[in-house]
This record gives C-alpha cells, structure tokens and sequence, in this order.
C-alpha cells in the first residue's frame, strides 16, 4: 500500500506544474518583460513588408505570429508583441545586441552566417535574379555587358552576383545600395538598368507596384537561396519552440494556406521545389 502512495505521489509531481522544465534564455526573458521583439523588413513583399495601413505583414510574419501563439502556450502567460523594423546590415547585430527575439524576414540560411546566429528549420527556397524595365532590351545576365546593376549590400545576392560577373567575365558594374526601396527607385530613375534580389521577392515587389507590367522578371535563377527565421546562437529551447511550430504547420499542411495567402497570387501554381522544402522539414513530434 505504502509503495502504491509512493508511485501516485511521483506521478503527480511529475504531472504538475512544478515539474515542468525552468524557462531558459530567451522564454525565461520574454516571460519576465511580457513582450516579444519580432524584426522585420518594411520593404521586401511577400516575405516581410510594411501593408498600406503602416501594419508589418508578410509569409513571414504570419509564421512569426504562429510562434507567437505557441511561445505564449510555452511560458503560460500572456505576451505583448513588438515588431521592430530592421536593416539588411543591423538585422544579425540586432539579435546578438539582444534587440530583437525573432528575425522574420526573407533571411538565407547559411554556414557562415550561422557562426554569428542560429537558424530554424526552412521557411522557404528560392534563387537571386534579375529584374529590369520592360522598355529595357536587356533580359538576363548574358546581356549586362557594360551595364549597372543593383543589389542591397551586405546579402547573399551581392555575394553570388559578383562571383557570377567574374566566372562569366561579365563588364557589368555592381552598384551597392542599402535597401530595397533604395534599389527599386534607381532601377525606376534608370540609374541602374537591372536589380537583383531573390526572385520571389522580386516577384512580390513587381506585384506590389501601381503598374507590375512596367517591370520583366528574369525566369532563371543564378543561386540556391533557403530561407529561415533566425534567432539567438545557443538558445535550443526558444528555437525548439520555431521549430516545433514550422514542423506542425509542414505536418498539418495549414502552411499551404499561409503560401497561397502570400505567395499563390504572384506564383500561380506552387513551386514543386517548395512542396519538397514541406515534406523533408515536416520533422515528426
């Protein structure tokens, strides 16, 4: 009898609240401030952009949202959330600085860049591309012979950029600007006579635009870009909490609602390489 109490009073504890793992890190934090800090980009749609009502949304902040639901469920509490604006240069420092939780925005996933932050499961792939004027004759890489071309500084675009102008010894100039909006005036200025980004993003740009037929996308891609959220190095707990939420999402395939909600218009059908991104991250519980 005595060893059948002993058996109930240890599930009991190991059922309640007070057994349940300490929050760490970045839980712990949000638990103890009430708030989340979510970065994000104002200016790169579908992924991360700032709506006609001044409001952050994107495929990307609809999954930051999502991790918000759980991280709520995980500490028990309530939280506010806190999107902060973020540059292509400061986004990384800003989450090693510890202003800001969560990146959320249209982020390749790297090696070298996992050195400085951690990374959770893919969000999306896609590859850099061009995008030029429609009255523009020229269509793709073969054809920037002596012309300019833009990319935002400090991404991987501007990297594979001028490693392709040089296998290919292209005289092409690459011009370095700090933001998509930036980027997007002087193709509009004729400043530049092409813009590179990662083609989805140039995608959710043309669509965006009063006129999407003044610009020409270039259907081939020059890169292999997968995307992921990013977060703080060391910090498994808060990242297990992403990972489990993106798992679900693949899983449950509710992702394909967020996709054609984002993405499905300035697509059209969905990219098979996105369904097969889907089914390898789709990790069990």
């Amino acid at each position: 009898m005595r060893g059948k109490l002993v058996i109930i009073l240890l599930i009991i504890l190991f059922a309640s609240p007070l057994a349940a793992q300490e929050l760490t890190g970045t839980l712990q934090q949000i638990k103890q401030s009430g708030q989340i800090r979510i970065g994000y980009r104002v200016s790169e749609p579908p992924m991360s952009f700032l709506d006609k009502d001044g409001n952050p949304n994107g495929y990307s902040i609809d999954l930051c949202k999502s991790i918000v639901t759980e991280v709520k469920n995980k500490i028990g509490a309530d939280v506010k959330v806190e999107y902060v604006p973020i540059t292509t240069e400061g986004r990384f420092k800003a989450l090693m600085d510890n202003k800001i939780d969560i990146l959320c925005g249209s982020t390749t996933k790297t090696l070298s860049r996992s050195e400085l932050v951690d990374f959770t499961q893919l969000t999306f792939v896609t590859g850099a591309s061009l995008m030029t004027l429609r009255d523009d004759k020229t269509r793709d890489s073969a054809g920037f012979d002596g012309k300019k071309i833009g990319v935002v500084k400090d991404t991987t675009t501007a990297v594979v950029l001028n490693k392709l102008i040089r296998e290919t010894s292209t005289n092409a100039e690459v011009v370095l600007f700090n933001s998509t909006k930036e980027s997007i005036d002087a193709l509009r200025k004729k400043k530049i006579d092409a813009y590179s980004a990662d083609q989805i993003v140039l995608i959710g740009i043309a669509s965006k635009a009063q006129n999407p037929m003044n610009f020409v996308i270039d259907p081939n891609v020059f890169s292999f870009e997968p995307f992921a959220l990013a977060v703080r190095r060391n910090d498994s707990d808060f990242r297990l909490v992403a990972d489990r939420v993106i798992s679900d999402l693949y899983r449950s395939k509710k992702i394909f609602t967020i996709y054609d909600k984002w993405i499905g218009d300035v697509t059209g059908q969905r990219l098979p390489i996105f369904d097969a991104m889907v089914q390898l991250n789709a990790t069990p519980e």
